[in-house]
């Protein structure tokens, strides 16, 4: 790999209203920018839709980049309630998370529909940050690795694009309070850097590869200092500005 690089992405989820997201980024945005940060670090928000449009214009000239939580699969067209790839552009929108667990579980995704996310959001410049990841049962059953193979192979099955993050999810450690083991995580990553390399060759070697399993500030800095994983895909701590912060200054 080249010298490590490091993402650190904030998923919201559905959390926050539009003032409260202006709030939060205004608050955001000094602690970056006044902060030592290490060489070679990203920084991504992911705010809902509906504050989409205050946050683009409050980061437009920040060092955070702007991302979405979802996309739907069709360039346009009727479909009530779906928010396309155009969109999220218009909005100067640079990542877009697909297949998270959430979407896969509760709203039943397939590995087709993610795979049709995937190309459309690069067609139109956006970088997926492909969500993959076992359930406790397919871990206790051994399956952990086929799971994630599958996800991965079906999702980029003919991408020739390396431009895509990959974020690895152990479900069962998502809004649990339960962390994988840095061995469990760092095995895991190094798997998925396997069939990365496998399909991009050096490309693959250097496409960022997140945590995204209850990341926090006291389990990040051991997290990111393993050599497969390049950042983290961070959920609840994300919504407290203290917290992301210092998750993010564990990249040192």
């Amino acid at each position: 790999m080249m010298d490590k690089q490091y993402l650190i992405v904030g998923n919201w989820k559905m959390n926050k209203t539009p003032s409260q997201s202006s709030a939060f980024v205004q608050t955001l945005i000094p602690e970056v920018e006044t902060g030592n940060f290490v060489e070679g670090l990203s920084l991504a928000i992911c705010p809902p839709f509906t504050a989409l449009d205050c946050v683009a214009e409050l980061l437009k000239d920040s060092k955070i980049a702007l991302g979405a939580q979802n996309l739907c699969a069709a360039v346009e067209g009727a479909f009530t309630g779906e928010i396309s790839a155009a969109m999220l552009r218009d909005l100067r929108v640079s990542y877009v998370i697909i297949g998270h667990s959430e979407r896969r579980t509760i709203f039943q995704e397939s590995d087709a529909l993610i795979h049709q996310k995937v190309k459309i959001a690069q067609a139109h410049g956006l970088t997926p940050i492909l969500c993959v990841g076992e359930t406790l049962e397919e871990r206790e059953a051994g399956r952990a690795q086929a799971v994630v193979q599958r996800q991965i192979t079906l999702a980029l099955e003919s991408i020739t694009d390396p431009r895509c993050v990959i974020a690895y999810e152990p479900v069962w450690a998502i809004g649990t309070g339960k962390t994988a083991t840095v061995d469990i995580a760092q095995a895991m990553h190094a798997f998925i850097r396997g069939l990365l390399t496998e399909q991009f060759g050096k490309d693959g070697s250097d496409m960022h590869i997140l945590y995204g399993g209850s990341m926090k500030v006291n389990n990040a800095a051991e997290l990111l200092a393993q050599p497969d994983i390049t950042g983290g895909l961070i959920g609840g701590a994300s919504l407290i500005a203290e917290d992301f912060i210092g998750i993010a200054q564990c990249a040192r």
